[in-house]
């Protein structure tokens, strides 16, 4: 699970989001890469990213849990053909 206060946190220290680090926290390391390339998409990008950081740290942590839940699904269903 990320946490929001994290990824605000790496949005400042990365000189208010220019840097890129939120995005590779959120494992999205070519966002990443293209933000320190392009100082934040020229400041812009970095602007819209104080907004919606929020949202993207509750879709990374919501495919998180699907991911768990949909394992443990698998892994019990066939569990259940087995016996």
């Amino acid at each position: 699970m990320k946490s929001k206060g994290t990824v605000y946190l790496l949005w400042c220290i990365s000189i208010f989001g220019w840097l890129g680090l939120q995005h590779f926290y959120l494992g999205k390391p070519f966002k990443g890469l293209v933000w320190i390339l392009t100082g934040g998409i020229f400041g812009i990008g970095s602007f819209i990213d104080l907004f919606t950081l929020g949202s993207a740290v509750d879709n990374y942590n919501t495919n998180i849990e699907l991911k768990t839940i949909r394992t443990a699904t698998l892994n019990n269903s066939s569990t259940q053909v087995n016996n």
